[in-house]
């Protein structure tokens, strides 16, 4: 048995995990997904080691798109997290953001999806979340996965990495082939660089909802590493 702590991406919340973290109990293990303010990188990194802090150790430790940066800066200085598990994620060096990643290439959908409020703050336009996040997953889950989205405060993508903890602990990275909103040519390139053991799926940006037992599959057999 490992403990799994799964960490959401931006206009998202822990529920995209539900049918994975079931899954990964029938096989056994005590997944758990911390829920991110999406205010600030420094407040989300917090919410991470709040999780970490309420459950043993050995931990995999999983990041979902921006979850991904989050959880390079998390992981440092804790002992429990045996490994990485990035899915379609960013994955910075020190000094380096998500959106810093983001331009290197063109081709992302969210310019002409995102949608900003008064205050600050930007969603995915319900109407076209599915397509944009996961394309290949039943239209009802990713409508619920629309319904319940974060809002994410605008520059949130801005903050600088600190020192990335996947240059300490072993990292795996799933990249998404048919991405359309993180390029998987970026995808491999960042695992590539990190020396993650790369596994590629065609499938789109939030396997979670398109294929969610083979996400606890593939999970699980990481965490049989540890």
């Amino acid at each position: 048995m490992t403990n799994i702590v799964l960490v959401h991406g931006l206009w998202a919340d822990g529920s995209c995990w539900s049918e994975t973290i079931t899954e990964l109990q029938a096989l056994g293990h005590e997944p758990v997904a911390a829920q991110l303010s999406l205010e600030s990188m420094e407040q989300d990194v917090a919410a991470v080691r709040r999780m970490l802090s309420t459950v043993e150790g050995p931990v995999l430790l999983v990041g979902w798109s921006y979850g991904g940066a989050v959880i390079t800066n998390a992981a440092q200085g804790q002992e429990k997290v045996q490994a990485l598990s990035y899915i379609a994620a960013f994955m910075p060096d020190e000094g380096e953001s998500v959106s810093d990643i983001v331009r290197r290439r063109v081709g992302s959908v969210l310019p002409e999806t995102l949608r900003v409020t008064e205050d600050g703050h930007s969603y995915i336009d319900r109407l076209v979340y599915g397509t944009a996040i996961a394309a290949d997953a039943p239209a009802e889950r990713t409508a619920l996965a629309s319904a319940v989205q974060k809002f994410a405060r605008l520059g949130i993508d801005g903050s600088p990495s600190a020192a990335p903890a996947w240059r300490g602990l072993p990292s795996h990275y799933l990249v998404a082939s048919e991405d359309r909103v993180l390029p998987a040519e970026t995808q491999r390139e960042l695992a590539a660089r990190a020396g993650a053991e790369a596994t590629e799926w065609a499938t789109g940006h939030g396997p979670m909802f398109g294929r969610p037992k083979e996400l606890a599959t593939y999970l699980d057999g990481i965490a049989k590493g540890l």
